[in-house]
């Protein structure tokens, strides 16, 4: 998919970019896989806000995805391609022979009319969906599960893709984008080729109000606050934050601190963590 310009008419569609749907066949979504998405502007059960910067934003359907693709030996027919405003890669709409619709991540190359297959008897090809113990190793992958029969849940998002770099015992080993080697459970399943949409990190958002529009409000500096609303506001001019590193507005540390638990049970299985160093056992 290519990026667009606009005419510099005012200052903020000087830069502006954004995609030109050129892979997109449907502008409506199929209606029997959309649900009605409540809005929460970060907010919990309570009404209290625990995400900050939330609200607003454009009214939207949430699509249906089929993460699990397990219709095993039944071919199905790629529909449309369509944008999907929930994530940032687009979404195929394919129709099995038994008449069954469903939703799948787009991957790079799928064309509309072309045929795919879940299963272990599925080929080797952009779009079908195969345990790792039947993908051939230096394959890219997308939709990966972590727990056989949960569905996919890494390497989901635009433009990214994982490399199967090697199959020893009961798991493979994984490439992830991020750079870090993972080990999976060779029943868990992966769908061929590199999730599609890959210019999406190219738009440029070019003003405010686009980003009001997909529900995201000001964020405002602590520096810039007094020293009774955040631990970095306060002092003469441009004043430093005054303290050994930047902490959240409740003082607690920020930028940088790992949250990741010591113990989590499935530390073993990570053999290379994204900044190069093994993870300790």
């Amino acid at each position: 998919m290519g990026i667009k310009t606009y005419n510099p008419y005012t200052p903020s569609r000087r830069h502006m970019t954004g995609s030109d749907f050129s892979e997109i066949t449907k502008s409506t979504p199929e209606k029997s896989l959309t649900i009605s998405l409540k809005k929460n502007a970060g907010r919990n059960n309570q009404g209290k806000i625990t995400v900050r910067h939330r609200g607003g934003g454009s009214r939207r359907k949430y699509r249906i995805i089929d993460f699990k693709r397990r219709k095993d030996g039944v071919p199905a027919t790629v529909v449309s391609i369509e944008y999907d405003p929930n994530r940032t890669a687009n979404i195929a709409l394919v129709s099995y022979i038994d008449g069954e619709k469903t939703y799948i991540i787009a991957p790079e190359g799928l064309k509309v009319g072309q045929k795919i297959m879940s299963g272990e008897d599925a080929e080797v090809r952009v779009g079908n969906c195969l345990p790792l113990d039947k993908v051939p190793v230096g394959t890219m992958i997308h939709n990966i599960e972590l727990h056989p029969g949960k569905g996919g849940q890494m390497v989901r998002s635009a433009g990214n893709g994982a490399q199967l770099m090697a199959k020893e015992g009961k798991y493979a080993t994984l490439r992830l984008p991020s750079g870090e080697m993972r080990m999976v459970p060779l029943v868990c399943r992966a769908t061929i080729g590199i999730v599609g949409n890959g210019d999406h990190n190219l738009i440029n958002i070019g003003k405010a109000g686009r980003k009001r529009n997909m529900g995201i409000r000001p964020t405002v500096r602590g520096s810039v606050m007094n020293p009774n609303d955040h631990p970095h506001g306060g002092g003469e001019g441009k004043a430093g934050i005054g303290r050994p590193g930047p902490s959240t507005p409740w003082g607690k540390p920020a930028l940088g601190l790992k949250t990741r638990k010591k113990n989590k049970p499935s530390n073993k299985l990570i053999v290379r963590r994204r900044d190069g160093k093994a993870l300790s056992k």
